[in-house]
């Protein structure tokens, strides 16, 4: 399992944007869930 979350994180860095030189306050509500897909996906990777 542990392996689909590294290849996840993967294809992340390359096909979602990155919003990190973003003011988090200002962020669409879309741009919140790819965050939060994001922040998921390398936890997981991590763990």
């Amino acid at each position: 399992m542990k392996g689909l979350f590294k290849l996840l994180n993967s294809l992340n860095k390359k096909l979602l944007p990155s919003l990190y030189k973003k003011d988090p306050v200002k962020l669409t509500k879309f741009e919140k869930a790819i965050t939060g897909y994001r922040y998921w996906v390398l936890k997981n990777s991590l763990d």
